[in-house]
């Protein structure tokens, strides 16, 4: 069973989730709403390969302070009990709150620390694996012109697998304006699953975004190469691979 939730934490994916804060907005309190093809979390499907609502709201300080909450639907929580037999929950959301700071070291370096938890709301994931669901990270970020290097790590079991505290996440991109009000984004992470050396793997995409009549429009391919071994699986009841390789598409609101 344990074996069968690691599978399901397919929250370890990535995303489709930009850089985790998502308070860098230009305006102090902004709010957002999107609609995805796909959530993708670390290059893992958190919505069994479906589409997704999204939003959230942001505050950010002219100091360099930050906090926000971000919200998307889910589905991993109830294919976890699927999968197992079991009852994990009813949570069919994740709710992510997360503050921090950010400056400038020199000129043309800048930094951004600070602790995001993602939150199931009533997810019963401890039946399954003896953890809880939730999570929580504090993440740290290097940017240098178009790039930034990102480093995240559990201080607490990573998404209900067992015996995780201490897992790493590892991702490095950059955005690049590349004419007509295009930009091209290229990424690629690495998810190190502590004690579980068979559910760590690297994701990769590359996402080319554009603003059009006041709407975020964003295509990305996204890959892994999430791997089967000793029972260690990313898949959906239905037997797909959740790391599959695929377009995503997203568009996206900020007021």
């Amino acid at each position: 069973m344990k074996k069968m939730l690691l599978a399901l934490s397919g929250v370890l994916a990535v995303c489709a989730f930009p850089a985790v804060s998502h308070a860098q907005e230009a305006s102090p309190l902004s709010f957002n709403v999107s609609l995805t093809s796909d959530y993708r979390y670390r290059g893992i499907s958190q919505t069994r390969l479906k589409p997704a609502l999204q939003g959230g709201v942001d505050y950010a300080h002219s100091s360099g302070f930050y906090v926000g909450a971000w919200g998307s639907t889910i589905k991993w929580i109830k294919d976890a009990g699927t999968i197992t037999g079991l009852d994990a929950g009813s949570s069919k959301v994740e709710i992510d709150l997360y503050g921090g700071y950010k400056g400038e070291i020199v000129k043309g370096l800048s930094y951004d620390v600070g602790v995001l938890q993602y939150w199931y709301p009533g997810n019963d994931v401890k039946k399954i694996t003896n953890e809880n669901a939730n999570t929580t990270e504090i993440y740290g970020a290097l940017t240098y012109g178009p790039a930034t290097l990102k480093y995240s790590h559990s201080v607490t079991p990573l998404f209900g697998a067992p015996d995780s505290k201490n897992s790493g996440y590892i991702d490095a991109s950059a955005t690049f304006d590349v004419g007509s009000g295009f930009s091209v984004t290229p990424h690629v992470g690495h998810q190190r699953v502590a004690k579980v050396s068979e559910a760590s793997y690297t994701d990769v995409s590359l996402t080319v975004s554009k603003e059009v009549a006041g709407f975020g429009l964003s295509a990305a391919v996204v890959a892994t190469d999430t791997k089967d071994t000793n029972g260690y699986s990313y898949i959906s009841p239905n037997g797909k691979n959740l790391g599959r390789t695929a377009l995503v598409v997203s568009v996206k609101k900020t007021f």
